[in-house]
């Protein structure tokens, strides 16, 4: 952390222009070795120099200097802007390795701002969600996340716990004390709990958002699903044919539902089959059904369920899943379906019914979220406030049954070094590791 970085921090290509970051102690020292210019003395001015190797012009460049602590890492930065280009970029990058910065490890600017206190782990995470954003909804979650939204409501049930918290052990120390008397323990916390339930959704949105959902399309040969995936796509990109077996590996395609990225799987028909590559297909079929968000199960309208059919179907319907009735410009011959499971009738052909079920996909994965609310988290993060919630219960529990104000206590404390863990509070080398690696070198 005390080595002087630098790396490119736009993506590679041709454009108008390219900028390498250098951040550190050195960060000035290294950029004079470089610049003909040799003064910056304001601070986020822009200024006109030129690039040089070895006194030999490179580039017309343009330079800004960012002073600590007023900076993106908290640390001195300069940046170089150069034409746009691999070229001109990658020499930049170059001469300041060559003249005392080293390479920055990917997501090493954004740490460096978390450690120096600019950021915390949840603005972190908006910040990787704003480059990595797919749809304006994620866009504007990472936003909020990114502007201390997140940051804020957490810190508001933790101060509510810490004061609540010290309230119980006041009464343990002093319990002769009138000042708490008739302190009404489980009355305090249901509040906080209400304030937490209501967060947790619009983190499950904002990770929804960002890391989007998989959608396995499933059911027997010729119901229809290779059509079906191209008819959501809105391309071809599934290969169909009136020949049973064509799909053999899965094949995927991701598309924005509602702002919503969903990955789409077409996978092999299932059937039992001696073709040893098709049996190959038919498992990894099924295993992907497994591991879907939600499931789509293809059936075809114009003739009866078969048993194998039913099989499938009953083992979906404590799963998220939606049975889709294709080949609705058909005479329909599938009888009554009597399953718990959403029903949709489609025409893969005509295109009838896709948008219900583009709504319905929607509906599933968004249950019991606030997408238009959404707060970006890491799977770690969002687990972290399900298990404050859980301490948070449990310590109301405890109050109401009479467990004991210490217990009452301890759960309180345990709630909040979770809410502490979703903000980086005390997080390890392995969390951090394991964080910033997900970043882009340059940011």
């Amino acid at each position: 952390m005390n080595d002087t970085i630098a790396a490119i921090s736009t993506a590679l290509g041709e454009g108008a222009i390219a900028i390498v970051r250098i951040s550190g102690s050195d960060a000035v020292s290294v950029a004079r070795k470089l610049l003909a210019r040799q003064d910056f003395p304001e601070h986020g001015r822009m200024y006109l120099t030129t690039l040089l190797d070895d006194g030999e012009v490179v580039d017309r460049v343009m330079c800004v200097n960012f002073k600590s602590p007023k900076s993106y890492t908290g640390e001195d930065i300069v940046e170089i802007h150069t034409h746009g280009g691999i070229l001109a970029a990658q020499t930049c990058l170059e001469l300041a390795l060559r003249n005392g910065a080293r390479i920055a490890e990917a997501g090493e600017f954004t740490r460096r701002a978390f450690v120096n206190g600019h950021i915390d782990l949840s603005q972190a995470e908006g910040v990787l969600s704003a480059i990595t954003s797919r749809s304006n909804e994620a866009l504007r979650a990472a936003a909020r996340t990114l502007t201390g939204e997140l940051s804020r409501a957490v810190m508001k049930i933790h101060d509510d716990i810490l004061e609540l918290q010290g309230k119980i052990e006041i009464q343990i120390d002093f319990p002769e004390g009138e000042t708490l008397s008739g302190l009404d323990v489980s009355g305090e916390i249901v509040p906080i709990i209400r304030e937490l339930e209501a967060l947790i959704p619009r983190c499950s949105a904002g990770m929804l958002l960002s890391h989007g959902v998989r959608a396995v399309i499933a059911g027997r040969p010729n119901a229809g699903k290779s059509s079906l995936m191209n008819a959501l796509v809105g391309k071809k990109r599934a290969i169909v044919t009136e020949i049973p077996g064509t799909t053999r590996d899965i094949i995927e395609e991701s598309v924005i539902i509602s702002g919503v990225p969903v990955r789409l799987s077409d996978t092999a028909g299932l059937r039992g089959t001696d073709d040893v590559i098709e049996a190959e297909g038919v498992r990894l079929a099924i295993d992907a059904m497994n591991e879907a968000d939600i499931c789509v199960y293809v059936a075809d309208g114009s003739c009866e369920l078969t048993a194998e059919d039913w099989e499938y179907i009953r083992a979906l319907e404590d799963r998220n899943a939606i049975i889709a009735v294709n080949k609705s410009d058909l005479p329909e011959n599938i009888g009554e379906i009597d399953s718990s499971l959403a029903k949709i009738h489609v025409s893969a052909k005509t295109g009838a019914g896709i948008e219900d079920l583009r709504r319905s996909i929607y509906s599933m994965a968004m249950k019991d979220c606030a997408v238009n609310a959404g707060l970006n988290v890491s799977a770690f993060q969002l687990e972290e406030l399900r298990g404050a919630l859980r301490d948070l219960k449990e310590g109301e529990e405890s109050a109401v049954i009479g467990a004991g104000e210490d217990v009452t206590a301890g759960l309180l404390g345990s709630a909040r070094v979770s809410l502490l863990r979703v903000l980086g509070v005390d997080a390890g080398d392995e969390l951090l590791d394991s964080m910033f690696s997900r970043f882009c070198v340059g940011k």
